[in-house]
C-alpha cells in the first residue's frame, strides 16, 4: 500500500490489528505517526477509528457487560443527549462497563462509557444523564483531540502506554495495574492522561446543562449527583474517594457554579423512565454473589408494596435461582398491565422456554416482534432461545435479518455464527467467526478460518469467491511478520481453534 502512515495505521485499526499493551517494548507497538503541530489535532475520522481500536481492547478484557437491554437503554438516553449538543460531526456509542466503582468516561471517536457502579448509585434517571452528558460533552468539545495536540512533544511510545493505560483503567483494571503504566508513561491517573484540565471540565458542565434540558432532563441532575459524591467524600474521609471524584475533580465552587447555570433554564420535571428502571434493576440482580442474596434483597419488600419495576427485579432474581413458576406469575401479571415494555415480553418469553412450554413461548416472542420488529435485546434473546429449542435455522435467518440492518457487537456476531453451524451452514459459520476474530483484533485469525471454509468440499463457487476476495483484502492490511506467520501456519496445516460452538 501507498498510504501514509498514520492512515495506513487507522485502516489496520479498522481491522483490530493494533494493541496498545502498557508497558510493551518500542519495537512491539506499531506506533501511530501523529503528524507534525500543523495537522496535530486529529480529524473526526482519525478521532473515531482510534476509538474503534481502543474500544476493541476493551471488550477483549472481558469487563464490557453484554446485556443488550442496559446496552440500549444507554444508547436511547445518550442519543437523546447528544441529538442536542452535537451537529452531527460525532457517532456515539455507550455502553456498560462491570464494574462497581462509580465512574464513567470518554473515548475518542465518542465511545462512552458508563460503570455499573455509576448507574447503579444514581438516585434517579436525571443524575445519571447528567454524568452521561457530561462525557458527550467532553466529545462534542473535542477535549480529547486537544489532549493529543497538548501532549504531541512527548514520544510515541510515551502516547502509546498513555492510551493503554486508559484501556486499563477503563476496563476495570487494578489501581495496581493502572499505576505500574502510568509510571512508565507520567505517572498520573488514567482520565488525566488525556489532560482534561480544569477549564475543559468546567466547559462540558455548562454545555452538558444546556444539553440536559434541552433534552428535556432537570438540569440539576449534574449538580445533583456532583453533591452526592462530595458529600460521601467528605461524610467518609477515611474511605477511598469515589473514583469519579479522582477522574472528575468535583469542588464546591464547581458545584455551585453548576448549580447556577442550571438555574437560567425554566424548571423541568422528569420522572424517571421504565428503561432507566430496567437497566438499574439488572444490574442490582447481576451484582449480587449468589441468586439466594438477590431474591432475599427483592423479596425485602411485601409483593403489594413494590411498584412495577421492583417486581421486574424480583421476577430476574427469581430466574437466577431458577425459580421459573415464581417469575412467570410475574412477568404475566407485567405484561397483561403495560404491553409496551419489551423487557416484559421477554422476561415472559425466557421463564416459558425455561419451563419447557415451547409454543407458549415461540407465541410470545413472535407477538412481541409484531410489536417491535428488529428490537435488538427482543431479537437477540430470541435466537438465542431458539437455539436452545433447536430450532437453528430460524435462529439464524431471524439474526441474519437483524445483523444486515443494525451493526452488530462480536458478541453478537459469535452467537450467528453459532446458529449457523447448528443449522447445518458450515460455510457461513466459518465465514461469521472470521468476521469475529477481526471485530476483536486477530487478522491472522480471521483469514484462518477463511481457509477453513474453502477446504470445504460442498462450498458453493459464489461463497468460493467471496471468500477469496475477503482474504486478499484483509492482507492488505498486514504487516510482513503476520504475513509470515500466515504462510507458516498455512505450510505447516495450522488453522488454529475452529470450534463452531
Amino acid at each position: 500500500m501507498n498510504a501514509s502512515p498514520i492512515k495506513r495505521l487507522l485502516l489496520v485499526a479498522t481491522l483490530g490489528t493494533l494493541v496498545f499493551v502498557a508497558g510493551a517494548g518500542a519495537d512491539d507497538i506499531n506506533l501511530p505517526d501523529m503528524g507534525s503541530p500543523a495537522d496535530a489535532i486529529l480529524n473526526n475520522s482519525d478521532e473515531a477509528q482510534i476509538g474503534r481500536m481502543i474500544m476493541r481492547d476493551i471488550r477483549n478484557s472481558g469487563q464490557v457487560v453484554e446485556d443488550p437491554l442496559v446496552t440500549e437503554y444507554l444508547n436511547d438516553i445518550g442519543s437523546r443527549i447528544a441529538a442536542q449538543s452535537n451537529k452531527g460531526d460525532h457517532d456515539f456509542t455507550f455502553f456498560a462497563v462491570d464494574d462497581e466503582r462509580i465512574n464513567a468516561f470518554a473515548l475518542p471517536g465518542g465511545y462512552i462509557g458508563i460503570h455499573t457502579g455509576l448507574l447503579e448509585s444514581s438516585r434517579n434517571e436525571d443524575e445519571l444523564a447528567g454524568v452521561v452528558a457530561h462525557e458527550v460533552a467532553h466529545v462534542t468539545q473535542r477535549h480529547i483531540a486537544r489532549a493529543i495536540h497538548a501532549n504531541s512533544r512527548q514520544s510515541l511510545l510515551t502516547t502509546a502506554m498513555m492510551l493503554g493505560a486508559i484501556i486499563v483503567a477503563a476496563a476495570g483494571g487494578s489501581s495496581d495495574a493502572v499505576q505500574g503504566a502510568m509510571a512508565v508513561a507520567q505517572g498520573t491517573a488514567a482520565q488525566q492522561q488525556i489532560n482534561f484540565t480544569r477549564s475543559n471540565e468546567y466547559e462540558a458542565d455548562r454545555v452538558g446543562i444546556a444539553a440536559l434540558a434541552d433534552a428535556g432532563f432537570d438540569p440539576y441532575g449534574m449538580a445533583s449527583f456532583f453533591e452526592v459524591m462530595s458529600r460521601q467524600q467528605t461524610s467518609s474521609p477515611e474511605m477511598r474517594a469515589p473514583e469519579f471524584m479522582r477522574t472528575h475533580p468535583v469542588t464546591t465552587a464547581r458545584i455551585a457554579e453548576a448549580r447556577s447555570r442550571a438555574r437560567e433554564y425554566p424548571p423541568i420535571r422528569s420522572d424517571d423512565s421504565i428503561g432507566y428502571g430496567i437497566a438499574r434493576t439488572r444490574i442490582i440482580v447481576a451484582h449480587f454473589d449468589t441468586a439466594k442474596e438477590a431474591v432475599a434483597y427483592f423479596e425485602a419488600r411485601d409483593y403489594e408494596a413494590q411498584n412495577d419495576i421492583e417486581r421486574y427485579g424480583r421476577a430476574v432474581a427469581y430466574q437466577r435461582a431458577e425459580d421459573y413458576l415464581g417469575a412467570l406469575d410475574i412477568f404475566e401479571e407485567l405484561l397483561d398491565k403495560d404491553k409496551s415494555v419489551i423487557a416484559y415480553h421477554i422476561g415472559l418469553g425466557q421463564t416459558l422456554v425455561a419451563l419447557d412450554q415451547t409454543s407458549d413461548a415461540i407465541r410470545t416472542f413472535e407477538q412481541a416482534l409484531e410489536l417491535f420488529p428488529r428490537n435488538i435485546p427482543l431479537v437477540i434473546e430470541y435466537g438465542e432461545r431458539l437455539l436452545e429449542m433447536r430450532q437453528a435455522k430460524k435462529a439464524h435467518e431471524l439474526l441474519l435479518d437483524l445483523m444486515n440492518n443494525v451493526p452488530p457487537t462480536p458478541e453478537q456476531v459469535r452467537l450467528i455464527a453459532r446458529a449457523a453451524s447448528q443449522a447445518g451452514e458450515e460455510a457461513e459459520a466459518y465465514y461469521y467467526l472470521s468476521e469475529y476474530r477481526l471485530m476483536i483484533g486477530d487478522l491472522t485469525g480471521g483469514i484462518s478460518y477463511l481457509q477453513q471454509a474453502l477446504r470445504l468440499p460442498e462450498l458453493q463457487e459464489i461463497q468460493r469467491a467471496r471468500f477469496e476476495a475477503r482474504i486478499d483484502f484483509i492482507q492488505e492490511f498486514m504487516s510482513e511478520e503476520q504475513l509470515k506467520q500466515l504462510r507458516s501456519s498455512r505450510q505447516v496445516g495450522l488453522a488454529g481453534d475452529h470450534s463452531l460452538q
